[in-house]
């Protein structure tokens, strides 16, 4: 099973940017002109600096959007959106190694919440649902009010999944935001965003076993993967953010699918277009060496850290950049390569998460194994034990302080 990165738990919980492309809005016929990026250059200018994780910049151009349209509930799920990646980045719930173990789900996050954040946030979500609500109570069919409102909830499933760590409550609002997708698609099929919630859920339950899939047909949920996929084409073939999740969440799927040529160029054009943006690069990086390009790999990880360096990321992880690149060179069997880039890791930066260094350093001990130089890779071994933590790397670590480590394809 395949570490899960930073997006895919945004995607799996669906969370969308809310911004209907140009094309969606030229079929809409709606009672108000909802703004849009298309529309509205500080929308536009809001979500460049989201997507290149300039977070504060972001928050206030849609504080001033929302000051502008106050009764209009885009604005508002537009904000919610970007004090909640900025608040899932502090806590550190977009750092792929967040989610690199089998217990993420339980996992406490790094930093506590903040309070005043949450609070704004649930504000925001709260307002941008009573003012879909009081539309649709003069116009049962209002596409945009719809689709906001779907919106709201999907990114109240976001927060409660991955800050809040209250997973039900998510599902429960993830399938909320599909219902309201849905039926925005039965009013109105040209409304070409309200399929990425809808594609989303359609690929992860018709991937589900035959068990899993009866189970959530009690309660009224299908799944298809190919229509799921077919709605994602859809989607991030027309300009808009919705078009960026969209992109994402079918990469992810394609990859699963090992249909990696069409997957690394969709996350490859997406990082160029928000060249700031840490998480995509890496991830290009990553798709490459899953791929099976394993030099490739190693040289776009060798650019991510020179470009860290040069300060060209909002927000660099050079830990995460370093850790895959000792895994790309370890696949091509250059171990004292690998083992120097995991020996990195410790010290590329500030606040390096503890469980990671001692990851790289029972990665760091193995390649010594390997290379013969039992003394360095017992030295490895005994610093992520008398880190005195306990976790699944330094209980591998203290096996292979009695017995050397034998490296295996």
């Amino acid at each position: 099973m395949c570490r899960i990165r930073p997006f895919v738990l945004l995607v799996l919980l669906a969370a969308l940017l809310a911004a209907p492309s140009s094309a969606a809005f030229r079929r809409q016929q709606t009672h108000s002109k909802a703004v849009r990026p298309d529309n509205n250059e500080l929308a536009h200018r809001g979500f460049n600096e989201l997507y290149n994780e300039e977070y504060d910049a972001a928050i206030g151009d849609f504080e001033k959007l929302q000051a502008e349209y106050p009764n209009d509930p885009f604005p508002a799920n537009y904000l919610s959106a970007a004090l909640i990646f900025k608040e899932l980045s502090r806590i550190g719930a977009l750092d792929s190694e967040a989610y690199s173990g089998n217990n993420f789900m339980d996992a406490k996050s790094r930093k506590p919440l903040d309070l005043a954040a949450q609070k704004r946030i649930y504000a925001l979500l709260a307002r941008a649902e009573s003012l879909s609500n009081a539309r649709l109570q003069s116009n049962p069919n209002d596409t945009d009010a719809l689709y906001a409102r779907g919106v709201a909830r999907g990114f109240r499933s976001t927060y409660q999944g991955m800050a809040e760590k209250a997973w039900l409550a998510g599902v429960r609002s993830a399938l909320a935001a599909r219902r309201d997708h849905e039926r925005v698609l039965e009013i109105d099929p040209a409304y070409i965003d309200a399929k990425m919630t809808v594609g989303i859920h359609n690929y992860i339950i018709g991937s589900l076993n035959w068990a899993g899939r009866a189970a959530v047909a009690l309660i009224g949920v299908t799944g298809n993967k190919q229509k799921g996929l077919q709605y994602l084409r859809e989607v991030s073939r027309v300009q808009g953010p919705s078009s960026v999740d969209a992109s994402m969440a079918l990469a992810l799927f394609l990859r699963r699918e090992q249909k990696y040529s069409e997957a690394l160029e969709l996350v490859r054009g997406v990082s160029h277009r928000y060249p700031h943006n840490f998480l995509l690069a890496v991830e290009y990086a990553h798709l490459l060496n899953a791929a099976g390009h394993g030099r490739e790999a190693i040289a776009e990880y060798r650019a991510i850290l020179e470009r860290s360096r040069e300060g060209k990321y909002s927000i660099p992880h050079p830990e995460t950049a370093s850790w895959g690149l000792g895994v790309s060179l370890r696949g091509q069997r250059e171990f004292a390569e690998a083992a120097e880039a995991f020996d990195q890791i410790p010290h590329c930066c500030r606040d390096v998460e503890p469980a990671v260094i001692d990851r790289s350093l029972l990665a760091s001990g193995q390649m010594y194994d390997t290379l013969g130089r039992r003394d360095v890779a017992r030295a490895r071994y005994r610093q992520a034990v008398e880190g005195g933590r306990d976790n699944d790397y330094t209980a591998a670590a203290r096996k292979y302080l009695r017995r050397p480590y034998k490296f295996s394809e």
